[in-house]
């Protein structure tokens, strides 16, 4: 079998581990860091071969991302966001790709997908506004997708909206310094974005309606399994790999703080039966949480390669695990922490860095249950769900 990926991300743990604490100070991955990263591969995962890329399955993608996550949180998070990308990009116009990769294979693709700009039709394709936050990774990357409104010629949102995803190079949007200063995933450098007066021309635009429903790819004439995947189950795959990944390395930094510990009552930590049961019910859970989301993964794909018709109802029910792995890993997470005594709060602690960090990962769009779980319920009854209830999904 030939090397994979996350063999060569755990050829570099230890340097991983070290580099976290310096993405936290700095507010974004290090340079090291990224150099390691381009060098494994890891976000060539889900890139077309014709252009340097690996093209693996989804499921190897998200055990990438959840290795990575387990030795250095905000590498994770950036391998789960950026990587999902050159998914995307594959079944762009084909100029996209060539212009993106044509000197370096290694060239990353920001985001975000919320629509916060308006792209106003002129002659050839659009003129463009706005300002986005949670751009993680984007000092490391050199294109940006950017999420849009379709303006009039004043530049107000048409209405009912139309959105499209806008991909630009790195001279035609400014990053802003200091807009990261938040309480967790401090390393991803999640920062604002800003775009001026940018004219984006039209081949680099895509329906954003058409990406989410799968109409784009086959629009694009993708054969290939991977590029037939729903961008719903593929675009939070990474994102959720990530918060996962990130409660297994709180589980082995909880392990490695109990290890020898002793509590105030001079009990060693290894005699105590409930911290016992709590670690033995939070592996548990964390492992659910893996392969639930794996097992999803596999299950869409499957159905994808043999033909089958992957219906609203089916990507609900993925969307509905996706959401429950992540919440049931950070409540194992939860569950070890609140037993950790106060000495694992102290900044020079990894467990509490993990704590911050998967509860910031918890909080994405993406897995707010609300809608999705209703959604879910309906499609199970027969019923279609309809306006917000289809977001995401």
């Amino acid at each position: 079998m030939s090397e994979r990926v996350m063999d060569r991300i755990a050829d570099i743990a230890d340097q991983l581990r070290l580099q976290a604490w310096e993405a936290e100070t700095l507010g974004q991955l290090p340079e090291t860091t990224v150099k390691q990263m381009k060098a494994a591969g890891s976000i060539r995962l889900l890139q077309p071969k014709k252009h340097g890329g690996l093209e693996v399955h989804p499921r190897e993608f998200a055990e990438t991302v959840m290795a990575t996550a387990a030795l250095d949180p905000a590498a994770g998070w950036v391998n789960g966001v950026v990587g999902v990308h050159p998914y995307q990009l594959a079944y762009a116009d084909p100029r996209v790709a060539e212009e993106v990769w044509a000197t370096d294979v290694d060239t990353w693709v920001a985001s975000p997908y919320a629509p916060q700009g308006v792209a106003k039709p002129v002659d050839g394709g659009y003129v463009f506004n706005g300002r986005w936050q949670f751009s993680s990774g984007t000092d490391a990357c050199d294109w940006i997708i950017l999420g849009a409104m379709i303006g009039d010629a004043d530049g107000k949102p048409l209405m009912p909206p139309q959105m499209l995803h806008m991909i630009l190079p790195r001279a035609d949007y400014e990053i802003v310094p200091d807009s990261w200063n938040v309480v967790g995933l401090r390393g991803t450098g999640s920062k604002d974005v800003i775009v001026k007066d940018a004219f984006v021309p039209a081949y680099r635009t895509m329906d954003a309606m058409k990406v989410m429903d799968g109409t784009a790819q086959r629009e694009a004439g993708m054969t290939e399994t991977l590029y037939l995947m729903p961008w719903s189950t593929m675009f939070p795959l990474g994102i959720s790999s990530a918060v996962i990944g990130i409660a297994e390395g709180a589980l082995a930094a909880h392990l490695d703080y109990q290890r020898e510990r002793v509590n105030s009552s001079g009990v060693a930590i290894k005699d105590d039966p409930y911290v016992m049961y709590a670690i033995g019910e939070a592996a548990a859970d964390i492992n659910a949480a893996r392969q639930e989301l794996l097992a999803n993964a596999d299950r869409i794909y499957d159905m994808v390669d043999a033909g089958k018709e992957v219906s609203f109802e089916d990507r609900a029910a993925g969307r509905r695990t996706q959401v429950r792995a992540v919440h049931r890993a950070v409540s194992a997470v939860d569950e070890i922490f609140a037993r950790s005594g106060g000495n694992a709060m102290r900044m020079d602690k990894p467990l509490q860095r993990y704590w911050r960090d998967v509860h910031t990962g918890q909080a994405h769009a993406i897995h707010v249950p609300g809608t999705v779980y209703h959604a879910a319920a309906l499609s199970s009854f027969g019923v279609d769900p309809q306006g917000a209830l289809r977001a995401m999904i």
